[in-house]
C-alpha cells in the first residue's frame, strides 16, 4: 500500500507562462522515455518480481515510488507554464467569450489540446501530442535484462532532458528539468550499481550523456547538495535497498552513494487558480455556495477532532 504527503519533491519556480516550453516538457512526461514510463515500468517490475533477491526488488520499488513524485512535479510544471497564457481577465461568474474570443491565441499554440481538452493543464501525451502507451513498459521478468533496460531508460531520459533544458530559458521549466537531470543521474547510478554487484565493470562509461552537467547552474546547485548520489527507499517498514545502493558510485568519480528513507526537503504545492475561460472548476454562484459550505463544515470537524484529541494548532 502507499501513503501520500501533499508536498512536492522540488519547488515550482515562478516565471511567465510559456505554452511552447510546456509542450516541449510533455516529452519528459508522456514520451517513450518520460516519467510516466519510468513510473509504470518500475511498478510492474516490482510487483511482478520473482525470487528472494529482495534488495533488488526494494531498489526497483523505491525508484518507482519516487517516479510518482516526478510525474506529479512535471505535471505541475507543465500546468504552471500553461496557466494564464490566454491572458483572460474576465470576472468569475460572467460568460467567457461573450464578446471578443477569450482564448484567441490558444489555437496558434503547438498543442491546442492543452486549452481544449486540458484546461491549461498537462496531458498524458508526448511533445507531438501522441498518447502515452502501455506498450512502452518493459517488465521482462529477467533481473539482469530489467536492470539493463532501466539503465537505458534513465540514460535516454536524462539525455532528452538535457536537450529540453537547452530549448528554453524559462525559469519554471529549467528548475524542474535541472532537478530531473540530477535525479536521473542518481537512478543511473542505482541501476548501474545493481549491475555492478552482478559483475559489470563500468570503468569510465557513466553517466550518460557524459558531460559536466554542473555547467548548468541550476543543476550545479543540486549536485553540490548531493542529490545526484542519494536514493530514497520511502518505506515505513524498512528496506534492504541499502545493501546495493552504497559505496563508490559507478561513475568512478570519487563520489559515494547514500541511501536515505526520504528526501531531505519537501515543498508546498502551489494552488492552481480558477480559470473561468476554461470553465474550471466551473462553479456558478449556487454551486460555489455549496462548495464553500462544505469547506466550512470540514474545518469545524477537523478543529473538533483536534480539540477532543488534545491537539492545538495546525499540523
Amino acid at each position: 500500500m502507499f501513503f501520500q504527503v501533499q508536498k512536492l519533491i522540488n519547488p515550482i519556480v515562478d516565471d511567465e507562462p510559456d505554452p511552447s516550453a510546456a509542450n516541449a516538457l510533455q516529452e519528459g512526461l508522456g514520451g517513450q522515455f518520460g516519467e510516466m514510463r519510468t513510473m509504470m515500468q518500475y511498478m510492474f517490475q516490482g510487483f511482478n518480481f520473482r525470487g528472494d533477491a529482495i534488495p533488488y526488488r526494494d531498489l526497483i520499488q523505491a525508484i518507482f515510488v519516487e517516479e510518482i513524485s516526478h510525474v506529479e512535479l512535471i505535471t505541475k510544471t507543465i500546468s504552471k507554464l500553461l496557466d494564464g497564457a490566454p491572458e483572460y481577465h474576465g470576472k468569475k461568474f460572467e460568460a467567457p467569450g461573450k464578446g471578443a474570443a477569450s482564448m484567441n491565441n490558444a489555437k496558434n499554440e503547438m498543442n491546442p489540446h492543452h486549452f481544449i481538452v486540458g484546461a491549461q493543464c498537462a496531458l498524458p501525451v508526448d511533445a507531438a501530442g501522441n498518447p502515452w502507451l502501455g506498450s512502452y513498459v518493459h517488465a521482462n521478468g529477467n533481473l539482469v535484462l530489467d536492470l539493463l533496460d532501466n539503465l537505458v531508460l534513465e540514460s535516454t531520459g536524462r539525455l532528452q532532458k538535457c536537450r529540453i533544458y537547452q530549448m528554453s530559458e524559462n525559469k519554471t521549466l529549467r528548475a524542474t528539468v535541472a532537478f530531473l537531470i540530477a535525479r536521473d543521474e542518481a537512478h543511473e547510478m542505482a541501476f548501474a550499481k545493481a549491475l555492478e554487484t552482478l559483475g559489470v565493470d563500468w570503468a569510465t562509461l557513466l553517466p550518460i550523456p557524459k558531460f559536466d552537467s554542473s555547467k548548468y547552474p541550476e543543476v550545479k546547485k543540486l549536485i553540490d547538495a548531493g542529490i545526484n548520489r542519494e536514493q530514497y527507499h520511502f518505506r515505513l517498514d524498512g528496506s534492504t535497498m541499502g545493501q546495493i545502493f552504497n559505496g563508490t558510485a559507478p561513475a568512478n568519480d570519487g563520489t559515494e552513494l547514500i541511501t536515505l528513507d526520504k528526501p531531505q526537503n519537501a515543498y508546498d504545492i502551489p494552488l492552481a487558480p480558477e480559470r473561468p475561460e476554461e470553465f474550471a472548476p466551473g462553479l456558478d454562484p449556487e454551486l460555489q455556495e455549496l462548495a464553500d459550505a462544505l469547506v466550512v463544515a470540514k474545518d469545524k470537524v477537523i478543529k473538533s477532532s483536534r480539540k477532543s484529541n488534545g491537539v492545538n494548532g495546525k499540523h
